[in-house]
């Protein structure tokens, strides 16, 4: 995020898109509503009418894969009607240009055919947009979880960049992290082509200076790219890959494809996995290491504006369970690795993360311990501020100008046919928390929301001979799954939904990746239902 949360509140204009964050990121909501009530104009594009949706001004419903052509559209009107920043454009970017040939083929009249947003709502929210004296972008993995993510996200760049709104209190463009911590774990380096703070593991001088903190060879750390968890599921299907320590994940219910993944994971030679619960995932371990929850563990955690946070335990670890950390470490000592890990407790690592962050260098214990709200990074000193802001004072580059980059419409990896007619799309829900390990065991939160569903509009429904409350078969070209029918206006004809927390859901998506992020295509697959009492007649005349 280029801003802190607390910015939205600053808002004149705030567009939403791929981001439900009434339902999935809730403490959010009351920096939008605050800034609603201020007067701002709130626009969310979105397949479905979400609890987000409801508090729109504008709310664009596209169909599930056209982001890239709505964001094209609202830069098309922006460019068109000259209401665009033409200093900052001239100042503080490149590419403006080759912008203006791209996006010339995207008049809202064409982008209404692609995505199903009437062309005039599609100029209004572009006028809002550019016409704020400041405005935020907000987005989530409605956008990112599509084989064009990457290009979707630069796009949403191109748009703030466009209209100078960026480097300013009350704009920016700012995702919305899916899972706790996921910043913090990017930051140091839980990627597979980059060391902490983002720096290359192909460049053989960052591998020397990791080398030389770590009290290795440079020849230890490898300069190839790793794999990411849907390319290891593969290479373990493949024989290429014999063992996996699994952490804080479960891919069996949460990884698209997922009846192939737990095919990948028992082909394995041999899996670890840290948990709190006997997941999905576990059961088919070797080995289970019980995990430390949050009130057992202390340290830092870097939310999802880039501040950094320290956290106190509330309890000891009870029974075997330990820290990561300390999982860790003592399978670094039974490797031989324990010259490498010389930590005894939590400020021991963070000095480390001092030492070989940059953006981290001044967030030391000491500090953070006792700072209210956190330091966002980056912060390169120990008496410095933290930066809330990014880009205020001009881009990365050398040059220090943002380099806007068109990109074009691309169509999802599976497209409808004759046999799959409706898209299938998938997403959270309230009561339910990413592959539901711990949200399905706690029962209130079980009996609101107790079985997989899918969301379907009530022309779809009657085509398809499916009552609201039916239970019906969901089918695509990897799997089927059972599921309750909830018929609803909220979403469109020939698009369904599915929350992803339940087993079944990730049966049905498919795996194919991003060529950049290599983030799977969640959020698009080609499917069709049945009622389920039509397949088990079928299935009785079959007998």
């Amino acid at each position: 995020m280029t801003n802190p949360i607390t910015d939205f509140a600053k808002s004149d204009c705030l567009l939403v898109i791929g981001s439900n964050f009434a339902e999935n990121h809730p403490i959010v909501s009351r920096w939008v509503m605050d800034a609603k009530e201020h007067g701002a104009t709130v626009i969310v594009a979105d397949p479905r009418v979400t609890p987000t949706a409801w508090s729109s001004d504008i709310f664009l419903q596209l169909l599930p894969g056209t982001d890239i052509t709505l964001l094209n559209a609202l830069m098309h009107v922006i460019i068109e009607e000259k209401l665009f920043d033409a200093a900052f454009v001239a100042e503080r970017t490149t590419g403006m240009e080759t912008l203006r040939q791209v996006v010339q083929n995207y008049p809202p009249e064409r982008a209404e055919k692609m995505t199903h947003v009437p062309a005039e709502r599609i100029r209004q929210a572009a006028r809002a947009y550019a016409k704020a004296g400041a405005a935020t972008l907000i987005y989530c993995m409605g956008v990112t979880q599509h084989t064009c993510g990457t290009d979707t996200v630069i796009a949403c760049g191109d748009l703030a960049m466009l209209c100078g709104q960026i480097g300013r209190p009350g704009t920016g463009v700012n995702p919305l992290r899916g899972q706790d911590n996921v910043q913090g774990a990017c930051d140091m380096g839980a990627l597979v082509n980059v060391f902490p703070a983002y720096q290359p593991v192909t460049s053989p001088e960052v591998r020397a200076k990791f080398a030389s903190a770590w009290g290795c060879l440079p020849e230890a750390l490898s300069l190839k790219v790793g794999m990411t968890l849907v390319e290891m599921s593969h290479a373990a299907q493949r024989g290429d890959l014999h063992t996996m320590l699994i952490m804080g994940e479960n891919p069996v219910v949460g990884d698209p494809n997922s009846t192939h993944v737990r095919e990948g994971l028992q082909h394995l030679d041999f899996l670890a996995v840290v948990e709190l619960f006997m997941s999905e995932t576990a059961e088919l371990a070797d080995v289970v290491l019980p995990a430390a929850s949050f009130a057992e563990k202390r340290g830092t955690k870097t939310t999802t504006d880039r501040r950094v946070q320290w956290f106190e335990k509330a309890i000891e670890p009870v029974g075997e369970s330990h820290p990561d950390w300390q999982i860790l470490c003592d399978l670094a000592e039974r490797l031989g690795l324990a010259p490498a890990f010389p930590y005894g407790a939590e400020e021991d690592i963070l000095a480390e993360i001092n030492r070989v962050t940059p953006s981290y260098a001044g967030i030391t214990p000491q500090r953070v311990q006792v700072a209210l709200g956190g330091i966002p990074w980056p912060c390169p000193t120990p008496d410095h501020p933290g930066t809330p802001i990014l880009y205020a004072d001009g881009f990365l580059k050398p040059d220090r100008r943002g380099v806007i980059t068109p990109v074009e419409y691309q169509p999802p990896f599976e497209e409808t046919s004759d046999e799959y007619p409706l898209v299938l799309t998938t997403g959270r829900v309230v009561m339910h928390y990413n592959s539901g390990a711990m949200t399905r065991r706690t029962r209130a939160l079980r009996e609101r929301e107790p079985e997989l569903f899918l969301q379907l509009h009530p022309a779809t429904a009657q085509r398809f001979g499916i009552a609201d409350g039916e239970l019906m078969q969901v089918f695509t070209r990897r799997g089927e799954a059972q599921a309750r029918a909830r018929v609803s206006r909220q979403i469109g004809e020939d698009v369904v939904f599915m929350p992803f927390h339940f087993p079944g859901t990730n049966v049905l998506t498919l795996d194919a990746l991003d060529p950049k992020a290599k983030i799977p295509e969640y959020k698009v697959a080609a499917c069709r239902i049945s009622p389920l009492k039509a397949q088990v007649e079928k299935a009785n005349q079959d007998d």
